[in-house]
């Protein structure tokens, strides 16, 4: 294998980017600031994708596609939207074809400009709502529940592997209803459906919350959020649900029948979560020697490596591994079997650990003699012999560990970095180490953007749980209803 990887306390930025490319997750492409996912990453992404769209489907939607190009008119039919997303937008102004003018065969390249400039879509609230009023014309026709899975393109100016590139993969769900209860009550269902993905198969503990005013989506009446702490003690925001009120409805004509042959606007929701969340998975578990991965979302949870000399001992040696490989399939763990000539054992046990595959079994005669298998851990780095009798329910078991293990680890870091203060001094002297803070503000815009330009730190939510007391402002001194969030994020 090439060189070890920085250290995460030498350099975190370097040791992340290099990790993203040697564990073969992802690479620059030609194209500034946009990615190539490979397809060790793409499987990660993958099983994200089946588990968030099992949920979805279990809360009663549906996925559809909607057009990548929006009409430029569409933004500025809804203000807080368009100014929300101006800075970032891609636009198309000039198309060119190949065309025959005169039916003679001589072929021209022509080029004009579009009649409407079209944005290529950093978010769909638009193109979607615009087609609603075609969909919704009766209570009968509500609730409409559609999800999306799609690229999209952002603008950004500064890039990285997964955390911020210009283009990225994600879903988004775009709801209407009846009433503003449903609407509110659809916006909480997905914040649960994402803070249940996110700590139960990434292992990654989350504070619930919803935004300030000046944090919410462009659009939103309320954002509601999931926030996680990264190893280097910066918060990253890993997933969000937007209860729209009726802006959308109103911007796009989107109105229902009653019961009561009333006509009224439907109220919206939207909600995603992006390829973000692999950066997010990278930067919570993994540690100098590469990713660590838990075993929910690992593309293959255990490894197999033959240690042999010579034709005759690996043919002995696959076929015992061959019928572990089958078992443990039989039992739903996914398997693979690296039977290359091309690498020694040594090669495929770092590749392996680089890549964070979370049990490895490594095999050789003596193992075969003595009816037993070396198990190594990926998240603890442990090895232990094994009877390769039962080794099948041992194996689920373990890996039920570690994906405990990895949980656990991950909550003791966030208590362990997580302050409550009650003073300027102390609030500085904790956000410049890392962490979440919980400190109390007086609710203002003026005193939250003081806080974030003498200090670099934002409120990542107001926590729906935890402690709901009055006190005084951390900044001001003046009154405040509860503690809120704060941490520098990336």
């Amino acid at each position: 294998m090439a060189q070890k990887l920085t250290k995460r306390e030498e350099d975190y930025s370097k040791w992340y980017n290099e990790l993203v490319v040697r564990a073969d997750l992802a690479e620059n492409s030609a194209v500034r600031g946009s990615m190539v996912i490979k397809p060790y990453g793409y499987a990660i992404w993958e099983k994200m994708q089946a588990e968030l769209d099992l949920k979805f489907k279990q809360t009663g939607h549906q996925n559809a596609y909607f057009p990548l190009f929006i009409p430029k008119s569409f933004f500025s039919k809804e203000a807080s939207h368009v100014e929300g997303f101006a800075k970032e937008c891609a636009v198309v102004t000039h198309y060119r074809l190949k065309n025959d003018p005169d039916g003679k065969g001589v072929i021209v390249d022509e080029e004009a400009k579009l009649e409407e400039e079209l944005i290529v879509r950093p978010t769909s609230e638009t193109i979607i709502w615009d087609t609603y009023r075609r969909w919704v014309q009766s209570y009968r026709d509500l609730p409409l529940k559609i999800n999306q899975w799609a690229n999209v393109v952002r603008w950004e100016m500064r890039t990285r592997l997964f955390l911020r590139t210009a283009e990225f993969l994600w879903q988004e769900g775009h709801t209407a209803h009846a009433t503003k209860v449903e609407a509110i009550e659809e916006a909480e269902t997905m914040l649960e459906v994402y803070a249940n993905f996110v700590q139960n198969f990434m292992a990654i503990p989350v504070i619930k919350g919803v935004k300030t005013e000046s944090e919410r989506f462009a659009g939103a009446l309320e954002t509601y959020c999931i926030e996680a702490l990264m190893q280097d003690g910066k918060a990253l925001q890993a997933g969000t649900s937007h209860f729209l009120g009726q802006n959308f409805a109103k911007a796009f004509d989107v109105k229902y029948a009653s019961k009561e042959g009333k006509e009224e606007y439907v109220w919206a929701t939207s909600w995603g979560v992006s390829t973000r969340l692999i950066g997010a998975l990278i930067m919570t578990h993994s540690d100098d020697n590469g990713l660590v991965l838990p075993p929910n979302l690992a593309p293959y949870q255990v490894v197999i490596v033959p240690i042999y000399k010579g034709e005759d001992q690996l043919v002995q040696i696959s076929a015992k591994a061959k019928e572990i490989k089958q078992n443990l399939e039989k039992v739903g763990v996914s398997v693979h079997f690296d039977n290359r000539d091309t690498h020694k054992p040594g090669w495929k046990f770092a590749e392996y650990e680089l890549k964070g595959v979370p049990l490895r079994i490594a095999m050789g005669p003596r193992d075969l003699e003595n009816n037993t298998v070396e198990l190594a851990r990926r998240d603890n780095m442990t090895k232990s012999v094994e009877s390769m009798d039962g080794i099948e329910q041992r194996i689920k078991s373990l890996l039920e560990d570690i994906q405990d293990n990895l949980f656990n680890k991950a909550q003791t870091f966030n208590d362990q970095n997580t302050h409550t203060v009650n003073d300027w001094e102390d609030f500085q002297a904790k956000i410049a180490a890392g962490g979440f803070v919980l400190a109390h503000w007086d609710g203002t815009a003026e005193t939250e953007e003081k806080i974030k330009t003498e200090t670099k730190a934002t409120i990542r939510c107001i926590p729906l749980e935890g402690d709901k007391q009055a006190g005084k402002c951390v900044y001001t001194g003046q009154d405040s209803v509860q503690r809120v969030v704060f941490a520098r994020a990336y």
